[in-house]
């Protein structure tokens, strides 16, 4: 009997509905501002992205131990071993090296290709920094001529 009268209609006729809202404190208002703003603070600054090194790091003074007539032997021993050995062109070795900073989207690639006459060393192209540091002076991509040895 008694639930009957709960869901009856005339018994929610008779009951004036009285809601109680408590008024917000301080601190729960101060609160849900803070997690609303550290919440929205997480977009405005990106996540930690690593730097992305791939390929062979090829610098002046390892290729200044090249002499021309070096075997290949000699040669992976002084660059490592190149990462582009192409089956259509076996007299040519490319050395290739991209680095991608995380904080930022610049890019950089260098290449550095490695020719051979009968198996022994003939010369070396590419992508090579100056030594002096100053990257304006000189332009990237140039021939480096690799002196001939004396007999």
């Amino acid at each position: 009997m008694f639930a009957a009268m709960l869901y009856s209609p005339i018994f929610f006729e008779n009951q004036q509905p009285q809601i109680m809202r408590p008024t917000p404190s301080f601190a729960s208002v101060f609160a849900a501002i803070a997690a609303a703003l550290a919440l929205t603070a997480c977009s405005f600054f990106a996540p930690y992205r690593i730097d992305i090194r791939q390929g062979n790091y090829i610098d002046d003074a390892m290729l200044e131990q090249l002499k021309p007539g070096m075997t290949r032997e000699q040669v992976r021993f002084a660059l490592g071993s190149p990462l582009v050995a192409d089956v259509f062109h076996s007299d040519r070795w490319d050395y290739v090296y991209r680095f991608k900073p995380g904080n930022r989207d610049k890019e950089e690639q260098r290449t550095v290709s490695v020719f051979f006459v009968n198996d022994k060393l003939d010369r070396v192209e590419g992508d090579i920094t100056p030594a002096s540091g100053d990257k304006a002076a000189e332009p990237r991509a140039r021939v480096i001529e690799v002196p001939k040895a004396k007999n």
